[in-house]
């Protein structure tokens, strides 16, 4: 008898039987879109390699048919065999049919899987060749018909492939709103067809804790705010004072340095031999590229060196004594 209830509480395609009523997720619907989403730009990423060492823009005039064919591909030995795209399969998802309303899972028939992909591959290839399908049709100015006729008719189609196209983003809008208010059917081609996402187990056990999201949420909000708080900080000034802190010990070097006019022959900020050797009002001199850059981006200025405050760059002018042999 019991063999006789597992054999019951299992599918026609051998899976457990869940509920369709288990609500599921919205993230969970969402991120298998992501999902779906992602590997066909892996795909395209993929195919697109194998042509790169042809002739650039080889593939942009062929680019929506092509990108149609392989979704197509995809949904070919994805949704058509198994009733789940990938990202659900990875999400523990899968479709059921609300056609009929029974309260068993219900497989999609061929007809929804073939709807789900017509609505989802034609209006993307529409909107990617609505330039260039009048002259295709030869209804652009230029074609067989008269001139003034030919001129109202290209404006009325693209008048109306506009509106369709407002009509249809206005529809995945509040396809999307209501889907956040019920949480099914995030995209309006599943509306349409007819396709709901539900668990394709009994029991789905999450792989990614609550305390793993906690942390990679206060993680990234700590990484925005350093993203936010980082430019607001003078790290050339706070670098400047840290130097000052640490080797104030070497004073007397600096100062026989100074005496040694060994100050001379470097510039302060990159090191070389000064380039139109600049002072800013210390024993320093700097390249006057160098020291004019550092002085735009920063209007308080202080010498890396010594730390003192940076005034108007001035022009220092170098005796150079050769003395023969």
């Amino acid at each position: 008898m019991a063999g006789l209830e597992n054999e019951d509480k299992q599918s026609g395609n051998g899976e457990p039987d869940v509920d369709p009523q288990t609500p599921v997720l919205r993230i969970n619907q969402l991120d298998a879109l992501e999902l779906d989403s992602a590997l066909e730009h892996l795909v395209w990423t993929q195919f697109s390699h194998c042509f790169q060492n042809c002739r650039p823009g080889i593939l942009t005039p062929a680019e929506p048919e092509l990108r149609a064919l392989l979704h197509l591909l995809l949904w070919r030995f994805t949704l058509y065999s198994s009733s789940a795209t990938v990202g659900q399969s990875l999400m523990s998802l899968r479709y059921h049919s609300t056609v009929n309303s029974s309260s068993h899972y219900t497989p999609l028939s061929p007809r929804q899987k073939l709807a789900l992909a017509v609505l989802s591959v034609v209006p993307r290839w529409l909107q990617e060749r609505s330039h260039s399908l009048l002259p295709w049709l030869g209804l652009s100015s230029l074609g067989p018909a008269p001139g003034r006729d030919s001129g109202l008719l290209q404006r009325g189609l693209r008048s109306a492939l506009t509106f369709f196209s407002s009509i249809i983003k206005l529809a995945s809008l509040i396809n999307f709103l209501v889907f956040l208010r019920n949480g099914c059917h995030p995209i309006l081609a599943e509306r349409i067809a007819g396709a709901q996402a539900v668990f394709s187990k009994p029991s789905v056990v999450r792989d990614v804790t609550y305390h793993y999201m906690n942390r990679e949420l206060l993680w990234h909000g700590f990484a925005d705010f350093l993203i936010f708080l980082l430019p607001l900080i003078n790290t050339r000034k706070l670098k400047t004072i840290i130097h000052s802190v640490v080797f104030r010990g070497g004073g007397d070097e600096a100062k026989r340095a100074v005496d040694g006019e060994e100050v001379w022959k470097e510039c302060g900020l990159c090191g070389e031999w000064p380039t139109m050797p600049h002072a800013v009002g210390c024993q320093h001199v700097f390249c006057y590229y160098c020291i004019k850059s550092h002085s735009i981006a920063d209007v308080d200025l202080t010498c890396p060196k010594c730390g003192a405050e940076a005034g108007q760059p001035e022009l220092v002018s170098m005796q150079v004594e050769m003395s023969g042999r």
